[in-house]
């Protein structure tokens, strides 16, 4: 069976939060560096390590992976 497209929904997802949870994912669990992850996920390597030091701050505050880190803000939902 050719797995290609499945393999390329997870390797390369087009929603936002898709992507930010499989882009931080490779850098916390797969330990890739930020700098070939945000390459790898389109984006700039600033803006990732940020994404990256708020989403530690936000587990850190949360005390939990309950983190609303990759749930859509309700102004977002909204529109």
């Amino acid at each position: 069976m050719d797995d290609t497209a499945i393999r390329r929904f997870f390797t390369h997802p087009t929603q936002t939060y898709h992507r930010r949870y499989e882009a931080l994912r490779a850098v916390m669990v797969d330990g890739r560096s930020q700098k070939d992850v945000a390459k790898a996920f389109g984006y700039e390597y600033g803006s990732f390590r940020l994404l990256v030091h708020e989403f530690r701050q936000s587990v850190a505050t949360e005390g939990s992976m309950n983190s609303p880190f990759f749930k859509p803000s309700r102004r977002a939902a909204r529109q």
